[in-house]
């Protein structure tokens, strides 16, 4: 299921959950010290939990050892402060996915938003924002690129003056249709044209193992591009388990390995009754 339709069929929904207690007792040891290694930062998507009220959802995430919940407004972000996480990426505009940086049409709103957003997430201490370039719409790939940097170079040096940094996802061009970014190569030539620190990808594996595979290498080769990362369990976007094709301990070795120290932002839509189970489950999977 697409983000865009799953945030919909939640936000109609009662809000009822399908999990066990949310006070209960996850590995945090009696002072509520982490067991978590410290070599990954773990965050997670809090869209895919929206059943869960987030005050509760947070109390159980800081529980696990978790760092952040992400993909939040800025309604949201003093609600996981208090529970002493961080909102590692935040939204700064709500044109969406399929309308970006790619089209000349858009710039206007998006440096608007952009420009209202920067200084306000770093009041917040919110180190990320997201945006997306858009679907193609017949735009040749070219056009796309310099469409995409012209905008993008607007807001680089507010983003710079405020140490934010700008993410442009990588998303699969199958189920996000028509999506331009969807390619490793296309976002890192995106990178170098913009030339700053303050603009990276936002990797995401699930797509990424969708459109190109070669994760590992990829990540590798591409890590000074990259700014965050997703995880999600290929086929289905599910847990990060012996049910799917990756295998994340080499994958969160291989990033370790790179020098990454970003935050690894956990973005699967849980399929067993207990969802917060299902979320330490793959937080220790991937805590190599």
């Amino acid at each position: 299921m697409k983000r865009r339709k799953m945030i919909e069929s939640m936000a109609g929904a009662a809000l009822v959950t399908a999990v066990t207690p949310l006070n209960r007792a996850f590995s945090d040891d009696s002072e509520g010290n982490s067991p978590l290694k410290g070599n990954i930062h773990h965050s997670v998507s809090q869209w895919c939990y929206g059943d869960i009220p987030l005050d509760q959802f947070a109390k159980a995430c800081r529980e696990m050892g978790l760092e952040s919940i992400e993909l939040l407004g800025e309604k949201d972000w003093p609600l996981v402060q208090k529970a002493g996480l961080k909102c590692a990426v935040g939204y700064a505009t709500e044109l969406g996915i399929p309308k970006g940086f790619n089209r000349v049409a858009n710039h206007e709103q998006l440096i608007a938003d952009f420009t209202k957003m920067i200084p306000k997430a770093a009041a917040a201490g919110i180190p990320n924002l997201i945006c997306f370039s858009g679907n193609r719409e017949g735009q040749d790939d070219n056009e796309g690129l310099l469409n995409c940097a012209k905008g993008i170079r607007q807001i680089i040096p507010l983003a710079e003056k405020h140490g934010v940094t700008i993410l442009i996802e990588l998303l699969n061009s199958y189920q996000h249709e028509d999506y331009q970014c969807d390619k490793t190569s296309w976002g890192a030539a995106l990178c170098e044209m913009v030339g700053s620190e303050r603009f990276k990808l936002l990797y995401d594996i699930y797509h990424m193992q969708i459109m190109e595979g070669n994760i590992i290498e990829n990540i590798t080769r591409y890590s000074s591009y990259i700014g965050h990362i997703h995880t999600g369990g290929v086929p289905g976007r599910h847990e990060l388990d012996e049910t799917q094709e990756l295998y994340y301990p080499a994958i969160m070795s291989a990033l370790v390995k790179t020098g990454y120290k970003g935050y690894v932002g956990h973005e699967f839509v849980p399929t067993h009754k207990d969802k917060l189970e299902s979320l330490r489950k793959s937080v220790l999977i991937c805590d190599v």
